[in-house]
């Protein structure tokens, strides 16, 4: 199926073009930012060869929904959404760190906690706990944000101050708006029948120098979501919980031994495995945005794209 995995558009007072592990961004004329949301799947901090149909609409148009819900509580960097794979927003300086909260022990929480250890970013995490367990209160544990082809790295509070990444004025309102979002979060899914485990929030300065949220929230892939209904039964019993993430992709990966490490080799994807990924993205987003997925048409998505881009920014 056609998928974007990488764009080459030259747009009028083009300044540079940075290109992230799944989206591109445009910056024009040191004012605006085009943020083209590309199908590019990324797990373990390594981008994976094929593009997954449809994933790029998805993440632009649940974070940009998200957006919208969550403007009267953090101001936010978006513009307008001229298509389906894009938005536009204000030029942000971006800070150096991307803001993990987790309210369950999941993912990389659960298998640091498997490994007997008991703090995680300088956050102590309580004895007799078991995978998928809740946090008495949602933990925050920030991690560095890496540069393409680097790993992010989890880092403490202290770090973050004590190596200047952050002012204490600036990560007190990081925190706090990192604490509003999850809890709003928390409350749209819980109204769609589902359970936001843990998630990661990105900020920048404007030009004002104002904190605003950038980037996106709340999609599949920053974002670990469960399904409410059976959850504390199958915690009870020990069973896996149904889940809706890019955890599923993760663990195909490390049952075909693959988790990023150097020298392992990126296993091949079918191409009926990415149309179930695929299937799984488009689950998700009718799910937690309680709405069904419209495809948009993909039969030329990069012409597509810079026919809306131009049109936007001519007006």
């Amino acid at each position: 199926m056609n998928t974007i995995t990488t764009t080459n558009f030259n747009f009028p007072n083009q300044k540079s073009v940075y290109r992230g592990k799944v989206r591109e961004v445009y910056n024009i004329n040191d004012e605006l930012l085009v943020m083209i949301a590309t199908d590019r799947l990324s797990a373990f901090d390594v981008v994976m060869p094929k593009g997954i149909p449809y994933k790029g609409q998805i993440l632009n148009q649940i974070a940009t929904k998200f957006m919208e819900l969550t403007k009267d509580i953090v101001p936010n960097w978006l513009i307008a959404t001229p298509d389906p794979n894009v938005a536009v927003g204000y030029l942000c300086n971006p800070f150096k760190v991307e803001m993990v909260i987790r309210g369950y022990l999941s993912g990389h929480a659960a298998r640091e906690y498997v490994l007997g250890k008991r703090t995680i970013c300088g956050v102590a995490m309580e004895e007799g706990l078991k995978e998928n367990d809740k946090f008495p209160i949602p933990l925050i544990t920030p991690t560095t944000k890496a540069d393409n082809g680097s790993h992010d790295e989890d880092i403490s509070r202290e770090a973050i101050l004590a190596k200047g990444i952050v002012s204490e004025e600036d990560y007190l309102i990081l925190e706090k708006y990192t604490r509003a979002l999850y809890q709003r979060g928390t409350e749209i899914a819980a109204s769609r029948g589902l359970i936001l485990v843990d998630t990661k929030y990105e900020f920048g300065k404007t030009k004002e120098g104002v904190i605003v949220l950038i980037d996106e929230i709340h999609t599949p892939d920053s974002s670990r979501y469960f399904y409410a209904e059976g959850y504390q039964e199958r915690q009870d019993k020990g069973e896996e919980q149904k889940q809706l993430s890019k955890e599923f992709v993760r663990r195909w990966l490390i049952e075909n031994g693959f988790q990023g490490k150097e020298g392992q080799q990126i296993p091949d994807m079918s191409d009926e495995y990415i149309e179930t990924v695929s299937e799984r993205y488009v689950e998700l987003f009718e799910n937690i945005l309680g709405e069904k997925f419209i495809k948009a048409d993909i039969s030329n998505i990069n012409q597509r794209i810079e026919k809306n881009v131009l049109q936007f920014l001519k007006s």
